[in-house]
C-alpha cells in the first residue's frame, strides 16, 4: 500500500499541472485594433460571380448595401448583407480592377495601372453606366491596389503596391488627388510615404516590407487602416502616416484580403478573394466600445 501512496505522491502534482495547462486558454499570436476582434467575424460567402472579389465600399457608410468589384470584370456589384443574389452595372471592358470608393455622388474604381474610372452613383442601378470618365496619368507608372476617397476633404488617396520610386527604399509611396466637383476632375495635389522600418519597430519578427492591397480610414479615430494581402498584415497609421500598430492576420481566416471599409456604425469589413477550395467572402467585425 505504501508503494501505491508513493506513486500517487509523484503522479498527482504532475496530473494537476497537466489539467491546469490543458484548461488554460492558449494566447493567440494574432492581435486586433481597439474595438475589434479580428479572429471572430461574421462571414458572408460570395456567389461565384464574386469569387475574385477585390474592393468594397458603402454609400455614405450605409450598411444596407455593399458595393464591390472583382479583379476581372469592369462591373460594380451591389447586394444586401448575407444575400448572395447580386446586381451589377458595367462601366468598362474586362481588366484588372482593384479598389472602389464612393463619394460626392460618384463611384470611383481603381485599375492596377493607376487609371481611374468614375461615373454617377445614380447609374449604379443601370445595366450599363452611360457617363463614364476614364482618367489617366494622375499617378506615375506603377502597380496600385489601394484607393480611398474622403467626403469631408474632397481628397482621393492612392497607395502604391509596387512603384519604381520605392524600389531601392524601405518606403511605400502614396498620392493625394483633389476632387474639383465644379469641373468633375481630379487634380494631383501632393505625395506622402510610409516608413516601412517602423514595421520592424512594432514587431522585430516582421520584415520592413509591405505590398498594400486596400486602404481606408477609421471614421472615429481618423487612423489609416492598410491591408497587405501578401504579407497577411493589417497596418494602422496615424493621420500623418506614422505606423502605430501592425496586426498579423491568420491565413486560415484571411485567404486573400483585398478590400476594406467601415460603415457608419464603425463596423469593419474585410473582403477576401477565393480560390479553387475557398469561396470569396466578406468578413464583418462589429465595433465594440471600450468597457462594453
Amino acid at each position: 500500500m505504501k508503494k501505491v501512496y508513493t506513486k500517487l505522491f509523484y503522479i498527482l502534482p504532475v496530473l494537476a499541472l497537466f489539467v491546469f495547462y490543458a484548461c488554460k486558454p492558449i494566447a493567440s499570436k494574432f492581435s486586433s485594433p481597439a474595438g475589434y476582434n479580428l479572429e471572430k467575424p461574421d462571414k458572408f460567402n460570395m456567389p461565384e460571380s464574386l469569387l475574385e472579389i477585390s474592393g468594397i465600399a458603402f454609400y455614405k457608410g450605409q450598411p444596407d448595401t455593399i458595393y464591390s468589384i472583382q479583379d476581372e470584370d469592369g462591373k460594380v456589384f451591389r447586394q444586401k448583407w448575407d444575400i448572395k443574389d447580386q446586381k451589377n452595372v458595367r462601366f468598362a471592358p474586362k481588366g484588372d480592377y482593384e479598389d472602389i470608393a464612393i463619394f460626392k455622388e460618384k463611384i470611383f474604381v481603381l485599375k492596377s495601372n493607376g487609371h481611374l474610372f468614375s461615373f454617377p452613383f445614380a447609374e449604379a442601378v443601370k445595366e450599363e453606366a452611360e457617363n463614364v470618365k476614364h482618367s489617366k496619368g494622375l499617378v506615375p507608372k506603377g502597380e496600385y491596389e489601394s484607393l480611398y476617397a474622403d467626403e469631408e476633404t474632397s481628397k482621393v488617396y492612392i497607395l502604391c503596391k509596387s512603384c519604381p520610386v520605392d524600389k531601392k527604399k524601405k518606403t511605400t509611396t502614396g498620392y493625394v488627388l483633389n476632387y474639383q466637383s465644379e469641373i468633375d476632375s481630379l487634380v494631383p495635389e501632393s505625395t506622402f510615404s510610409i516608413d516601412l522600418e517602423q514595421i520592424k519597430t512594432m514587431n522585430s519578427k516582421l520584415k520592413a516590407s509591405l505590398s498594400p492591397s486596400a486602404l481606408t480610414k477609421n471614421p472615429k479615430t481618423k487612423e489609416w487602416y492598410i491591408l497587405a494581402s501578401a504579407n497577411k498584415l493589417l497596418l494602422i497609421a496615424d493621420e500623418n502616416w506614422k505606423v502605430k500598430a501592425v496586426h498579423r492576420l491568420s491565413s486560415s481566416l484571411y485567404n486573400q484580403p483585398e478590400g476594406i471599409a467601415f460603415d457608419k456604425d464603425l463596423n469593419l469589413y474585410i473582403s477576401n478573394e477565393g480560390d479553387e477550395l475557398t469561396n470569396g467572402n466578406i468578413l464583418k467585425f462589429k465595433y465594440t466600445a471600450a468597457g462594453k
